[in-house]
């Protein structure tokens, strides 16, 4: 069974979230009600996957995020009623996998979290991926150049991975956007290009793999 903490400090959407999720019987919900209880409980125990509000006593979501990304890659949902977007661009530039905004659908929320575990765990594309000085093991999510490890956020890892499920194919900014953000992100496509650059910086020498496709997108190439 996989293990959601869940910061939040409404305690009546706490309550709304748990039952939904216990109901399923495949996800076990711990909740904090604020940023500091919900730092010790991701430092106690090795949570599946974290759920956080963005407005909260003590601690931010955005600085409990911030703190977890210092040594984990946990996936994080932000759970939040704030759906600007340089509130949404800032949270993924923090680490989160995805930004869900408030009022929500609890199915569409269940459904979210099953598609991140499942990834995060390895029960999708488990085949090693590699093009030519690059390699990936979804199953262990780990990425190497020249046998050599690289740890990469988790939006980074997400464009990677894609590009190498894709090699040697044109890959669009738009559906970069919309595999790796999701159908409903309202944001625009920058936030891709902005995510390339990183990429290419932390993969170093391999990052000249990835080639700019002007005005269309990307593709890897050996």
């Amino acid at each position: 069974m996989y293990q959601i903490l869940l910061v939040e400090d409404d305690v009546q959407i706490c309550e709304v979230i748990t039952e939904y999720f216990h109901n399923k019987n495949e996800i076990k919900i711990t909740v904090a009600h604020d940023g500091e209880a919900g730092l010790e409980l991701a430092y106690e125990k090795e949570y599946d996957l974290l759920l956080l509000d963005v407005m909260m006593p003590r601690l931010t979501g955005f600085e409990l995020c911030k703190e977890v990304r210092r040594d984990s890659m946990v996936p994080i949902i932000f759970l939040t009623a704030r759906g600007r977007e340089e509130d949404v661009l800032y949270g993924y530039d923090l680490g989160a996998d995805d930004y869900v905004v408030k009022p929500f659908s609890l199915a569409e929320l269940y459904a979210k979290c099953k598609a991140l575990l499942n990834r995060s765990k390895g029960l999708v594309g488990t085949k090693l991926l590699q093009c030519g000085t690059i390699a990936m093991n979804p199953t262990t999510f780990t990425v190497t150049v020249k046998e050599k490890e690289v740890v990469l956020p988790p939006k980074e890892y997400s464009i990677l991975k894609y590009l190498l499920e894709h090699k040697g194919a044109l890959v669009e900014r738009e559906t970069l956007l919309t595999r790796i953000w999701g159908y409903d992100y309202e944001g625009n496509e920058r936030v891709v290009d902005n995510r390339i650059k990183n990429l290419r910086k932390e993969l170093g020498d391999a990052g000249k793999q990835i080639k700019t496709i002007i005005t269309k997108g990307y593709r890897l190439e050996n």
